[in-house]
């Protein structure tokens, strides 16, 4: 008896070995059912639930109640709603508010205030936003003193120009009775007056470079011409008006608004000033420049 005793003990002691030896996991995706019944390897087990390495805590202290069902993943994708702009919040693209194609520049709001002084533009808006009605004025402004390109954005050269012309004080060129074409050296701007009148507003111009200073002073143009050679330059001056030596008005062949350079003395000027400077000029019509150019 003792023996037989002892040999059912053996065999007992035999099955628990071998069942707990294989160690298992819960395998959610083993189990069509969802029932948690189904039962996987420990390694397969933690590439689906994620489980990190180790062995699991001791299976003989964990509850033996069976699992809880388990739900399938979504299969629809998740829709999410984008967040609403914060109050006052800058994004990268804004939407317009308006529908010109011009771009702003960043001297918008000083080119708006002078072409409002100057007037003859069109209607702008002194706000400091480009618009279609500024994007138009600021084009036609552009374009009738020749800067480039003509695009409508308000960039250095449009507020330079802008400002020199809005701050000419016309009333600085001691002008009689007759035709007087004024220089003001200081802004480099040019109109002309008759009889005390202005009769051509003041637009830009381009006098001598330094070491060519053109001088301040009253003079009379003592000739004319179309088109004059220029010897020592080798080059061709359109409609030529000669008030001082070798100085004089004529259309320049150069970007008028290239600062870098100047003339050797001459009154620079655009085409359509050149021909309209033509037609109001004369032999004998006065002269008078005044201040001096920066930096010369």
């Amino acid at each position: 008896m003792r023996h037989t005793g002892l040999t059912i003990r053996i065999v007992a002691l035999a099955v628990v070995t071998l069942v707990g030896a294989g160690g298992c996991a819960l395998d959610p995706q083993a189990d069509p059912g969802g029932t948690g019944g189904g039962l996987a390897p420990v390694g397969n087990a933690e590439q689906v639930t994620g489980a990190s390495g180790g062995s699991p805590p001791d299976q003989r202290t964990q509850p033996t109640t069976p699992a809880p069902k388990l739900k399938a993943a979504a299969t629809t994708p998740r829709v999410t709603t984008p967040p609403k702009p914060e109050s006052g919040r800058r994004f990268a693209n804004p939407t317009p508010q308006n529908k010109t194609r011009c771009e702003q520049g960043e001297y918008q709001r000083e080119v708006e205030g002078y072409l409002a002084r100057l007037g003859g533009f069109g209607t702008v808006s002194v706000n400091g936003q480009q618009s279609d009605a500024d994007c138009a004025a600021i084009k036609k402004f552009q374009q009738r003193y020749d800067i480039r390109p003509a695009a409508g954005r308000a960039g250095p050269t449009t507020y330079d120009v802008a400002k020199r012309l809005a701050n000419t004080d016309t009333s600085r060129c001691n002008a009689g009775s007759g035709t007087t074409f004024c220089v003001d050296l200081t802004r480099q701007t040019t109109w002309v007056m008759r009889d005390g009148k202005v009769v051509a507003k003041p637009t830009v111009t381009r006098t001598g470079m330094s070491g060519y200073a053109t001088p301040a002073g009253t003079y009379k143009i003592n000739l004319r011409k179309l088109k004059e050679w220029s010897d020592p330059y080798d080059v061709w001056l359109p409609y030529w008006q000669r008030f001082n030596g070798g100085i004089g008005f004529h259309e320049t062949t150069t970007y008028l608004h290239n600062s870098a350079i100047g003339s050797h003395g001459c009154i620079n000027l655009l085409h359509t000033d050149a021909v309209r400077w033509y037609e109001l000029g004369s032999i004998g019509s006065r002269v008078t420049l005044v201040g001096r150019r920066p930096g010369t």
